[in-house]
């Protein structure tokens, strides 16, 4: 454990006594005693931490109960309101604004400084040195400087406008998506949501544990992690989901077609069954084949069997993608199953369990090995596998599963599978999808044949509400209730938006089933998202005990591919969570939207995969016509593109016009993600990548991460507190809040809390639990989630080898946590905000105002520094900064000098202007000479080509063309447009 940071003092200064005056004058101060108290919690054993996720709960993340917050805010409010003194770098007197309270201040110091001179002071009792010193504090000018490509001249896509989410702005599905749930703001507004609620992870002792087998809370907390020898985590040994998933067999299925059915009867029902040898004969014709067929034909786990048994997996693996981490695992695991329980065996070997011949790879999990012939991934894993072997060949035979959900990594995956078939004629292309708009897959691969599987495997029947809903929280608590108490046996799949509204209708649900009583049929209620632990997602597969309902509470991760035995009804709300790029704050953020009649046909297929099933609906007949939009909008074309924008520079796309995407991204969005990686130093002037650039693009992170993370390399020697902290921001939340124990919990929470920064926090919580050895217990005892801390070392193991893979030694500062600050700083700058009140900042770039969250370090605790950046903006009641750190003004103007300078003097200040002057003309010159040369490369290839079409004549093809010159595997493509 390193010692604690020394004190910092452009951030907690306090004042002295400036001056004892001989005329009798009264003592002055506005000096706050230094607190003992939290300085000594820079050796503290607890913990705060933020996950990136999209699909995290703004408030779960913040871990504080709604009277608390409450309470700290109006205490806040009235410090405002009273004009109380509070530190904010110098003095702010009662009443007075900061312009002439610095005014003033310096009027005080010309008066000390005559009395001085005069001698009616004496030189001994003034202390004008600090008091200047505290007063003088940075100004900052905020200006913005582009890059010559970025001055609206160049064209980087034909998508000039937005392209809007939403069918009909002014439709009832708009008004309550925007309205929300008025129910979810009462559970929000008060405490009892936090009492009542439970922490589904945490089943030990309770009647959902007792029906799930969960007996004992020290057993939930065990980890068995192997420890190389360096003392990182194995993660490729302790794959959180794997060791988690159970063997599914006839005894513990749900459904009556599960238990009497063998393994290979029930893949012999499947619909895709019936066409087998036709699939394989359209696949071995043909390169690209798009494969159309309902949910429940079979085609996910399926297809990749067949394409093992046709013999592909003899030249390589057989690569499936998929949109969501679960479906991956879980896919995956049942395929295994599948392929151990095809032939007879006395016994299981190695390949037959999964990592086997069958495994899944996901970021910062991977449960391959030599054996491996069929790999279920992300579609993420397979657009960085293509960074670091751009003709994939390690595979045979790609299948892009569920492509009609258009995730942006399938979208760039689209562009970059269609050049490596051009170059590969051995590798197999198939592209899968529910929806019968497949000519649009068929049309961007130069119409390759389209395959229908027939037919669903069972009958769904689908009922609408008689009339509008007001409020889907509740109407999906009635829907359930009445399905349990009035409907036959099956278990129940409800879809709602986000974790928030999930754990509220968990909680509402296990309240309405507790108050009947013993006589209640029996009732459990699972959560179902993305960043739910490992152990609780694969305990959704599990069968519950005879005579016991199951009821998933998921967002639309249940929504393709994850299939769970036995389900029979579905539950719709008719939302989703939609990450959208806001180009007011300059990030994505999540909105409540409705659905496409797409999404709504795909969630009701999920009862028809295991037997007939019912689809309840949540809104009328007449919205779905008329209000829903036929298939969702491209993610590739609503949200931030800074990481793609970053990978295909890395591949060679020079001329982002230049590549093919399906549905092109809006211009403003292509530039703003330009922008940012500029600021950031991955790109230059003229929009080349430079090496930092390269660098970045290496690791498997947001780019700001990825700068942090290189910068504490090369400029702080910090790279070993970075990587915990990159660690920690890549995980859900550490912290758990037990039943009746909040507020305990929370004192836990803030008792560890380090004062300058939130991401100092994380690192603290990190080092104290590896000063304890990561003991379950002693995390149990500090309200950690043992398996949160137990994921943020692989993840922290996968991104030191990265670094050793790139010889970038990993250095630690020791207990100089100041350079730390600084390295957030260099990554974050962009996102800074200035003091504005107390508590209270605004946006030095988008003047946007936000405050301090409750439950931030930095959250009333005496001071308040001048400068802050943040990790990202929480939109609740208010704007709020989320993982804040304070940062000194210098380094904005430091790191940030196309954002920022240091106000000086009139002639300083001239100075700078022919400075920037002389840059931007430098910046001109340096663009234009480049475009000199990309002219001249344009025209040579040009030429060069020509060359080859006429020698080679029509024999030479595509495959023939592209395979010539330098760079021809990404950046060169026959009869492509050029961009401006």
């Amino acid at each position: 454990m390193p010692p604690p940071p020394p004190s910092d003092p452009n951030v907690n200064t306090e004042d002295t006594a400036t001056l004892r005056l001989s005329l009798g004058r009264p003592k002055s101060s506005s000096s706050i005693p230094e607190d003992d108290f939290d300085r000594s919690y820079y050796h503290g054993s607890d913990s705060s931490t933020l996950t990136a996720s999209a699909d995290s709960s703004t408030l779960g993340r913040f871990l504080y109960t709604s009277e608390k917050m409450i309470k700290r805010e109006a205490e806040m409010d009235a410090a405002r309101s009273s004009g109380k003194a509070m530190k904010m770098g110098g003095t702010k007197e009662k009443g007075v604004s900061a312009r002439k309270s610095a005014l003033n201040d310096d009027q005080r110091m010309w008066e000390e400084n005559r009395l001085l001179t005069s001698g009616a002071a004496v030189r001994t009792e003034v202390d004008l040195d600090h008091t200047s010193e505290d007063s003088d504090r940075i100004q900052l000018l905020v200006h913005q400087i582009k890059p010559p490509f970025l001055d609206g001249r160049v064209a980087f896509s034909t998508q000039r406008e937005a392209v809007a989410t939403v069918r009909d702005n002014s439709s009832d599905f708009a008004r309550m998506a925007r309205d929300g749930s008025a129910t979810l703001r009462r559970l929000r507004e008060t405490k009892d949501k936090n009492t009542m609620r439970q922490r589904f992870w945490e089943l030990g002792g309770s009647k959902m544990g007792n029906a799930m087998g969960v007996k004992d809370d020290k057993g939930e907390e065990k980890d068995s992690e192997e420890v190389d020898e360096s003392g990182e985590v194995d993660y490729k040994k302790n794959s959180g989901f794997a060791s988690h998933m159970k063997k599914q067999d006839q005894s513990n299925s749900s459904s009556d077609f599960a238990k009497t059915k063998s393994i290979k009867q029930q893949r012999e029902y499947l619909p895709v069954f019936t066409v087998r040898d036709d699939l394989l004969t359209i696949i071995r014709e043909n390169n690209v084949v798009i494969i159309v067929g309902e949910t429940g034909s079979g085609k996910t786990t399926q297809l990749t069997q067949y394409l093992m048994e046709d013999g592909l997996t003899d030249y390589g693996m057989v690569g499936c993608t998929q949109p969501r981490r679960v479906a991956a695992m879980s896919v995956a695991k049942r395929v295994s199953e599948e392929v151990a329980g095809s032939t007879v065996k006395s016994k299981m070997t190695e390949k037959d369990e999964l990592g086997g011949t069958v495994g899944y790879a996901i970021r910062f999990e991977d449960q391959t090995s030599e054996h491996t012939k069929i790999k279920y991934m992300t579609d993420g894993v397979l657009l960085r596998e293509s960074l670091r072997d751009p003709d994939l060949n390690m595979y045979s035979a790609i299948v892009m599963d569920e492509a009609h959900e258009r995730s942006l990594n399938t979208d760039v995956l689209f562009g970059i599978l269609k050049k490596i078939v051009a170059r590969r004629s051995d590798l197999k292309l198939i592209v899968t999808s529910a929806t019968l708009s497949a000519e649009t897959f068929s049309d961007f691969f130069g119409g390759v044949p389209v395959f229908r599987i027939p037919g669903r495997t069972f009958k769904v029947e689908t009922y609408f509400a008689k009339q509008v809903a007001e409020d889907y929280v509740m109407e999906a608590v009635k829907q359930v209730l009445q399905i349990h108490f009035n409907s036959g046996p099956g278990d129940i799949l409800v879809f709602m938006t986000g974790q928030e509204d999930i754990e509220g209708v968990c909680s509402m649900l296990a309240e309405k089933i507790g108050t009947l009583g013993e006589g209640a049929p029996p009732l459990l209620v699972l959560p179902m998202y993305s960043q739910l632990p490992a152990d609780m997602q694969a305990k959704i597969f599990e069968a519950a005990e005879n005579g016991v309902r199951k009821v998933i509470v998921s967002t639309n991760v249940a929504e393709t591919s994850l299939t769970v035995d036995g389900i029979k009804y579905v539950v719709d709300c008719g939302f989703c969570k939609l990450k959208v790029f806001n180009s007011k704050i300059g990030m994505d953020t999540l909105n409540v939207t409705p659905v496409s009649k797409a999404n709504a046909n795909q969630r009701s297929g999920r009862a028809g995969r295991t037997g007939p099933g019912f689809a309840f609906r949540l809104y009328t007949e007449r919205q779905f016509k008329d209000e829903l939009m036929e298939n969702s909008v491209p993610e590739i074309q609503r949200t931030n593109l800074s990481n793609v924008v970053l990978l295909l520079k890395s591949l060679g796309v020079d001329n982002l016009l230049d590549f093919d995407f399906m549905s092109p991204p809006p211009q403003a969005t292509l530039e703003s993600s330009l922008y940012q990686l500029w600021v950031l130093g991955a790109l230059d002037n003229t929009g080349a990548l430079t090496k930092m650039g390269t660098n970045m693009s290496e690791f498997p992170l947001d780019p700001p991460l990825s700068k942090m993370l290189l910068f504490a390399h090369e400029n702080g020697n910090c790279s070993d507190e970075i990587l915990t902290i990159v660690a920690m921001l890549s995980v859900p939340s550490v912290f758990f809040r037990p039943k009746d124990r909040e507020e305990e919990s929370d004192a836990a929470r803030e008792k560890f809390f380090v004062p300058e920064s939130d991401h100092l926090t994380l690192l603290n919580v990190y080092l104290r639990a590896k000063q304890h050895k990561f003991d379950s217990q002693w995390c149990a005892k500090h309200f950690i989630h043992s398996k949160g801390i137990g994921k943020s070392r692989e993840v922290r193991a996968q991104l030191v080898d990265l670094m050793k893979q790139q010889r970038l030694p990993i250095r630690s500062c020791g207990g100089t946590w100041d350079v730390v600050r600084r390295a957030i700083c260099s990554a974050y700058f962009y996102n800074s905000s200035k003091i504005k009140g107390i508590g209270e900042y605004v946006n030095m770039l988008t003047g946007i105002t936000s405050c301090l969250h409750p439950s931030s370090a930095l959250f009333g605790l005496g001071y308040t520094p001048d400068f802050v950046c943040y990790h990202e903006l929480i939109s609740t009641s208010k704007e709020y900064m989320s993982c804040v750190t304070a940062v000194d003004g210098a380094w904005l103007a430091e790191l940030g000098p196309m954002f920022f300078s240091v106000k000086e003097s009139y002639a300083n200040r001239l100075l700078k202007r022919d400075t920037e002057a002389k840059r931007k003309a430098a910046m001109d010159k340096e663009m234009a000479l480049a475009q000199k040369q990309l002219d001249a490369r344009e025209e040579a290839r040009r030429n060069k080509n020509e060359k080859k079409i006429f020698g080679a004549g029509a024999s030479g093809g595509i495959h023939e063309a592209g395979a010539g010159g330098t760079g021809g595997r990404v950046k060169f493509m026959p009869k492509r447009r050029v961009g401006l």
